[in-house]
């Protein structure tokens, strides 16, 4: 079951990372481009993916990460 795209927020830190990347910062545009990009991918993602059992980390959470 594939698990859902949430982001946890503050949950290990104390300051958002929104707040410490500036604006204009050339890695919101690649952050930009690969959500698109993971977006295309969502209902391949969906076909993959079991519709019952225990929700999984979401496979563009893990696409992220590796980033």
């Amino acid at each position: 079951m594939r698990g859902t795209d949430e982001a946890a927020g503050s949950l290990f830190s104390y300051v958002d990372l929104e707040e410490r990347i500036p604006a204009r910062h050339p890695l919101r545009k690649v952050r930009q481009i690969v959500n698109e990009a993971l977006t295309t991918l969502d209902a391949e993602f969906d076909r993959l993916y079991a519709a019952e059992g225990r929700p999984s980390i979401a496979p563009e959470r893990l696409a992220r990460a590796r980033a």
